[in-house]
């Protein structure tokens, strides 16, 4: 495992060393690689979205009615 030094202002620091004492998080280095992991997934959810997002954009104007498209997810739900 590789070594990163990060500077933290004081009340940073204080926040950061009372979660890994609370018991949660065995010291400081497992609560900053939870944080980092908890946005490595979210800018994959959020990656994801924007590629749906465009997919549909790119997908042109849709024909059918609302009605139309309720009723085939309705169809959809009851299989």
């Amino acid at each position: 495992m590789s070594t990163m030094n990060i500077s933290l202002p004081e009340e940073m620091k204080r926040w950061v060393e009372s979660q890994a004492r609370s018991g949660r998080f065995g010291n400081s280095s497992d609560y900053v690689r939870e944080l980092i992991r908890r946005d490595q997934e979210r800018q994959s959810k959020i990656a994801h979205m924007q590629a749906l997002v465009e997919e549909g954009l790119a997908s042109g104007k849709e024909t059918r009615s609302m009605r139309e498209l309720k009723d085939i997810a309705r169809q959809i739900i009851e299989i």
